[in-house]
């Protein structure tokens, strides 16, 4: 019988609840140390990225990053009016530009990494090497199979 609440799985019942569960609370708490400095998570997830890529095409990250390029074009204009990052011309193709952390960005970067580690260890120090690695690998598992590209910002 369909409306019958013994046939309807309680939400407990659902890994996704407690996957969003946990999610949720580990990205708030990240969310407020980055927003001691004025930086949100998918700033601090593109800042990230250039970080490594020193400068890259636009493009190029929105490929890497799974978003769009208008997002991150949106998300590069909020960095460069903070003063984290610019765009500047392609060494090679005058039109073209690249994207960059500015030396503000390049300082403030491993401070920000610092307060992802701490995130990290306030919510998942407990765990020991085989727990931590277990959860890692079926993360990246499902991420895997069902192709998931798009990093999560929010």
């Amino acid at each position: 019988m369909p409306n019958d609440p013994a046939s309807v799985s309680p939400l407990e019942a659902h890994l996704g609840y407690w996957l969003r569960f946990v999610s949720n609370q580990v990205s708030h708490a990240f969310s407020l140390k980055l927003a001691v400095h004025d930086v949100t998570v998918a700033e601090w997830v593109v800042m990230r990225d250039l970080f490594d890529a020193k400068a890259v095409a636009p493009n190029k990250l929105a490929e890497r990053l799974g978003m769009t390029r208008g997002a991150i074009s949106k998300l590069v204009d909020r960095l460069a009016a903070k003063g984290l990052a610019v765009r500047k011309a392609d060494d090679e193709d005058r039109r073209a530009q690249r994207l960059a952390l500015t030396e503000e960005g390049r300082t403030l970067l491993p401070v920000l990494a610092a307060l992802a580690d701490e995130n990290d260890k306030e919510f998942f120090g407990h765990l020991d090497h085989a727990e931590w690695t277990a959860i890692e690998t079926a993360m990246k598992e499902i991420v895997r199979r069902q192709g998931l590209r798009s990093a999560p910002v929010a």
